[in-house]
């Protein structure tokens, strides 16, 4: 064994003796699909007597739909939430009158699914703990959903294992620092093992918590390379939200959303609804922000961030938070997950920027390989024209030009429908910038109303976002 496998299972043991050894805690753990590895470590730490009020495990999916009820599908987070709702009760209704007055009651569980005998299958789970944080207290809870990244099942298994300890332990030791939650769940893990690309906190002791800002954190922070919101501000799990949608995705500041922004998306959606391939199935419509947009300064603003995020929640649209800057990247990701027709929104000086060979310097094969990646799967860009200021000229798909040396490589494109030319845009929201609207917000000048959406605008002056001063009532 070596010294990185010894340090995380002394480190684990350690934080599940720790977890033993405190008398405040009492309950019982549920794990269906890859083994009763969080017990186990439970159990190998000693003086778990303690701690474990009882360890179960219903493999057979006729005895677990007895104990949690009838479910269509075993690794979700409805049987995740039937198993930690019947545990917890179930804890609490039975000993309360004989230890209530000094135990937290909890439960843990988690359904799984691990690497098959044969392979190939997805490999992920979900994860919580529900928990009293004081004697007798409401009850608080943090879900997460996991993949699992080891070849390996048995790898997979102790990895599920630690992520367990770990988020046991956060939950009742640093449970004041949600932050710091999300941060201790790959303790001794790296990013090669585990993927956690949703968390959750609900309950009282985590009311003022704002899971969006948790989304974000699990991106900062590498834990995910995406995290999902929708408009009422719950967190999503992508895979589950993807999972066999066409799906039409419009990057942008939206600092703030513009009426431009929503136009950009209503002219998409209605080509690509078109599309033979796309026709009569469900459409998802997200807004991206990527990391390095919101950390464009420097470090993320917050504040900023959940500005955006409440605007783009008025405008009705889910969004996604992404750490693919890089196109090729987003269409890879989304094409894991949804094996429907993929479009991606952009304005004409996006699309300039792609055809810049600077920015794929990244891949060996230089833009060319990233166009490879980009395209496959007959991925369409759909393109908002853009007016030049200039010359007061309209510049389109179908007019616009670039490098001399990469005009073939454009013009094939283009040639074999790469390209949706948005020719049902709004000419009026042609000349409307976001610099120019916050230019505007900040300077008082009342017109930059008619430049954002009705509710967009209500926010902005009702929470004084980006600089906007309220008038002052006459006296």
């Amino acid at each position: 064994m070596d010294s990185s496998s010894d340090t995380l299972q002394a480190d684990t043991l350690q934080k599940a003796l720790r977890i033993n050894l405190d008398p405040r805690w009492y309950g019982t753990i549920a794990e269906i699909g890859a083994g009763q590895e969080v017990a186990r470590w439970l159990f190998r730490a000693g003086a778990a007597a303690g701690t474990v009020a009882k360890s179960m495990s219903a493999y057979d999916m006729e005895v677990s739909d007895a104990v949690y009820g009838k479910s269509d599908r075993y690794v979700s987070l409805g049987r995740l939430q039937a198993m930690l709702d019947r545990e917890f009760d179930l804890d609490v209704e039975r000993l309360t009158d004989s230890r209530g007055d000094s135990t937290c009651f909890f439960a843990f569980a988690d359904t799984v699914v691990a690497r098959s005998y044969r392979g190939g299958n997805e490999c992920h789970g979900w994860m919580g703990v529900r928990f009293q944080a004081q004697p007798r207290d409401e009850p608080s809870q943090i879900v997460v959903h996991v993949r699992m990244l080891d070849d390996d099942a048995a790898q997979q298994q102790e990895a599920l294992g630690v992520v367990g300890i770990n988020l046991l332990h956060a939950a009742f030791f640093e449970r004041q620092e949600p932050e710091q939650i999300v941060r201790s769940l790959l303790d001794r893990l790296s990013t090669g093992r585990i993927e956690i690309d949703l968390v959750s906190f609900s309950g009282i002791e985590f009311r003022r918590v704002d899971n969006r800002l948790m989304a974000l954190e699990l991106v900062r922070i590498g834990l995910s390379g995406v995290a999902m919101f929708g408009p009422d501000g719950q967190v999503l799990q992508p895979s589950e939200v993807l999972r066999k949608k066409a799906v039409l995705v419009e990057r942008g500041s939206f600092r703030p959303p513009t009426v431009v922004n929503i136009d950009m998306l209503r002219c998409a959606r209605e080509k690509f609804e078109t599309d033979p391939a796309v026709a009569g199935k469900p459409v998802l419509a997200l807004t991206e922000l990527t990391m390095r947009n919101l950390s464009a300064s420097g470090e993320v603003d917050r504040r900023d961030f959940l500005a955006r995020a409440d605007l783009l929640a008025a405008c009705g649209t889910t969004v996604l938070i992404s750490d693919y800057y890089e196109y090729s990247r987003l269409a890879a990701y989304l094409a894991g997950r949804t094996r429907e027709r993929i479009g991606i929104v952009m304005g004409v000086p996006s699309l300039l920027d792609l055809f810049d060979e600077d920015n794929h310097t990244q891949l060996q094969g230089g833009i060319l390989e990233s166009f490879g990646r980009l395209f496959k799967n007959e991925l369409r860009l759909f393109v908002y024209p853009m007016l030049d200021t200039a010359t007061d000229r309209v510049v389109t798909v179908e007019t616009m030009s670039v490098e001399p040396v990469l005009q073939p490589l454009f013009d094939y494109l283009r040639l074999r429908g790469s390209f949706v030319d948005l020719d049902n845009y709004r000419p009026e929201h042609l000349p409307i910038l976001s610099r120019d609207v916050l230019r505007r917000i900040a300077a008082g000048d009342d017109s930059w109303c008619s430049m954002v959406p009705p509710a967009v605008a209500e926010l902005i002056v009702a929470r004084s976002f980006f600089g906007h001063r309220k008038a002052k009532a006459d006296t």
